[in-house]
């Protein structure tokens, strides 16, 4: 597996903020990517009440989503123009539930390949951990015409 050379800074934060326009489900959810450098991603959010199950913890489902996305754009950034990736491994350990005011994730690239991007994350709430998360991240390319 070969490992591609990242983008300045400047440009790079250019495009990953250009593909974040088009995440809805990002901007549904109230996430932001708060740092952007190759291979690694800082996401946050508020925690709201739509973000809660019972007790006001954070729902799984969130913080299952921010370690997705975190990891996700981290090896984005690592992936020629033109290109995708999708999420094909996810785990997730759960260590503490969310209780706060803020999520916040961080993704970053261990190994990238050209094919594959191997993952983990970090999931916090308010300086806790909360869950750490291993991904593998399939590189899309675009159609041969």
């Amino acid at each position: 597996m070969t490992t591609t050379t990242p983008e300045p800074t400047a440009d790079l934060e250019t495009r990953i903020r250009e593909k974040l326009k088009r995440q809805y489900f990002m901007h549904l959810i109230g996430a932001d990517l708060t740092r952007i450098e190759p291979g690694r991603i800082e996401a946050e959010l508020a925690l709201g009440q739509q973000h809660q199950q019972q007790r006001g913890f954070a729902h799984g489902g969130l913080v299952a989503t921010m370690a997705d996305l975190a990891a996700g754009f981290a090896a984005l950034t690592l992936v020629p123009e033109g290109c995708g990736v999708v999420t094909s491994d996810l785990k997730i350990s759960y260590l503490n539930p969310g209780v706060g005011s803020r999520i916040k994730a961080i993704g970053w690239v261990l190994k990238a390949g050209r094919r594959l991007h191997f993952c983990e994350a970090e999931v916090w709430c308010d300086n806790v951990l909360i869950a750490k998360a291993s991904a593998t991240m399939a590189v899309i390319e675009p159609p041969v015409s």
